[in-house]
């Protein structure tokens, strides 16, 4: 397995656009993911009851199992808009299907941005008709980085990468793209990420692999504590390698690079957190189990005193335990370790002195890692957010304006 640059155009069969429909000054807006053949379809949505009309079309879509495009829009949620905002989520699929000779059926959409507004669908039509174009010229080549732009709103940067895994059989390609910057909490993904494999694997499979990965990454950041209304990690896999995961082996294989590439794109989601100045890592081990020490970390990192903590470089430790301490199943004070980024903070229970400007100095480090060692079974997780600032209340007070 080896990490690599790519997006979604970088397995074999995919192709992936992103144009300016209007809907930002001058600035992409609108994305289309394509593949040449019907993929086998998975996903994992939001849990929020206010979910968006994509969503609801989307999880359609995900049930039947196969998807041959998605269109995805920035700025505008379509959530909490009616009847008409589910119509509008309807015009989407049906156009794009249209376009591209598709039963609407295999067309997912998406959407981002603020909540409560109807969509310009002047604009989404016009949009959708560029994207088609797109992929019925052969002189516009596909773009995934340009896609991956299209879907952003208060990012600063866009989240891509790649993977290839070999597997008994040959080769396969596993690709991705994200978006979120705020309103990121574990209640699912709080953030649209799409990921494109070009490997033959089975629906049942998908599924399993799809949401085993997702428990294991995006169900582990928090920047804010705020779930969505329109989260979902799509993933498609269209067999075009030729390369289909037959045995235990290859499931096993190829589920620990679907794991590296998801955790990889939500370390990305977290660093990239609004008004974020460092990426937040707390893991635990010693743990009863797994899901224990993923509670316990997943707890510290949205804790609003452990965050702002980092972000004054404050090695106020005490805070990483109290937040630890509070939830799940055992926690013994009297024999945890405590550890940041490599400085012993706490021994067995017992507070460790330490040099307050050589702990300032580290906490000034663009990740800051929180270790705690429970020392009660051999489970662990680890957990990843960022620090809270100023800067996080200015870009969500004028969100609107």
């Amino acid at each position: 397995m080896a990490l690599v640059e790519g997006n979604v155009s970088f397995p074999q069969g995919f192709e992936a656009y992103g144009v300016n429909a209007g809907l930002r000054k001058g600035m992409l807006d609108m994305a289309l993911i394509w593949s040449k053949q019907p993929a086998t379809f998975s996903g994992t949505f939001t849990t929020n009851s206010a979910k968006a009309a994509p969503v609801v079309i989307t999880q359609s879509v995900a049930e039947r199992g196969l998807c041959q495009a998605i269109v995805v829009n920035s700025t505008n949620a379509n959530a909490m808009t009616g009847d008409q905002g589910y119509q509008d989520a309807v015009s989407m699929q049906t156009q794009v299907a249209q376009g591209l000779d598709l039963p609407p059926g295999l067309v997912a959409v998406a959407s981002t941005g603020v909540i409560g507004v109807p969509l310009p669908m002047h604009l989404i039509q016009s949009g959708i008709a560029a994207l088609v174009n797109a992929c019925h010229s052969p002189e516009i080549p596909g773009d995934g980085i340009a896609a991956s732009q299209a879907i952003l709103t208060t990012d600063t940067v866009a989240k891509t990468h790649g993977v290839m895994v070999t597997l008994s059989s040959g080769t396969v390609r596993i690709g991705m793209m994200a978006k979120g910057s705020g309103m990121i909490h574990p209640q699912m993904a709080t953030m649209l990420v799409f990921i494109t494999t070009d490997a033959k694997v089975s629906k049942s499979v998908l599924d399993d692999l799809v949401r085993r990965g997702v428990e294991q990454s995006f169900h582990r950041i928090s920047v804010d504590g705020d779930p969505s209304t329109n989260d979902m990690v799509l993933c498609l896999a269209n067999g075009a390698s030729g390369v289909e995961i037959r045995s235990a082996d290859d499931e096993r294989i190829f589920g620990q690079a679907l794991v590296a590439l998801m955790q990889y794109g939500a370390r990305q989601i977290a660093k990239d957190g609004e008004g974020a100045t460092h990426l937040l890592t707390v893991k635990v081990r010693g743990g009863v189990n797994e899901s224990d020490a993923a509670l316990k970390a997943r707890t510290a990192v949205r804790s609003s005193l452990v965050k702002s903590a980092v972000y004054g470089a404050d090695p106020n430790w005490g805070r990483v335990i109290a937040a630890v301490g509070s939830v799940g199943l055992e926690f013994d004070p009297g024999v945890v370790d405590l550890t940041m980024n490599g400085m012993p903070l706490l021994q067995s229970g017992q507070p460790v002195a330490f040099d307050e400007q050589r702990a300032k100095d580290l906490m000034g480090q663009e990740e800051v890692v929180f270790d705690v060692d429970l020392h009660l079974g051999d489970a662990r997780a680890e957990a990843w957010g960022c620090d809270l600032t100023e800067r996080y209340v200015e870009i969500n007070a004028r969100y609107r304006t």
